[in-house]
């Protein structure tokens, strides 16, 4: 399908990896330091794309013709407030509490650059968290690694197994990279 291209992923997350070789596309890794910051301004979905464009500009300076980049960045969204990666395991325990026993939305932007095109699109998907108890929370925090997740959890994860009552949408849009979507929108560059 994308046979003409070298196909490069903007990303360091090995959720995002480990996804989109499960659409068996030949990728490389690459990554540039941007400083995940946007105007107050912005609200839900217009935030993770903000942050996958600044992502696919820092990238696509050094670009050749034939490169498809794929960039993404995903936050959780809950009564008007986003959730991105914490800063440390006190505001990991924060979010937590705070998501617990609610609905919030799990929203990713996802941007596909080529040297004369650039697509993009967000997918959003609304979790349901039980209500956590103190030490399901504080057994999470322990065993796994919150820090560069979202809303910090990984649904993937054992949190996800006990804590996720519902999910309405994509699943692998909660793990970071919505590959149904992706899909569609890579086939209209091959």
């Amino acid at each position: 399908m994308l046979e003409n291209y070298r196909i490069l992923l903007g990303s360091q997350s090995p959720r995002r990896q480990e996804l989109l070789k499960g659409l068996d596309i030949p990728f490389e890794v690459v990554t540039a330091e941007v400083e995940e910051c946007y105007p107050d301004s912005l609200k839900g979905a217009d935030i993770p794309l903000f942050l996958a464009k600044q992502k696919a500009d820092a990238l696509r300076l050094n670009m050749e013709r034939n490169t498809l980049l794929i960039t993404a960045d995903t936050i959780v969204w809950l009564d008007g407030k986003v959730y991105g990666k914490p800063a440390d395991m006190d505001e990991a325990r924060e979010m937590l509490h705070q998501l617990s026993g609610k609905t919030h939305k799990v929203i990713t932007g996802v941007v596909v650059t080529t040297a004369d095109r650039q697509e993009s699109f967000s997918a959003s998907t609304l979790v349901t968290f039980t209500e956590l108890s103190d030490n399901e929370i504080d057994c999470y925090l322990k065993r796994y690694h919150p820090a560069d997740k979202a809303g910090s959890y990984g649904v993937q994860e054992w949190i996800g197994y006990i804590g996720v009552e519902r999910i309405e949408g994509s699943y692998y849009n909660v793990m970071g990279l919505p590959v149904q979507r992706l899909y569609q929108l890579l086939k209209t560059f091959g």
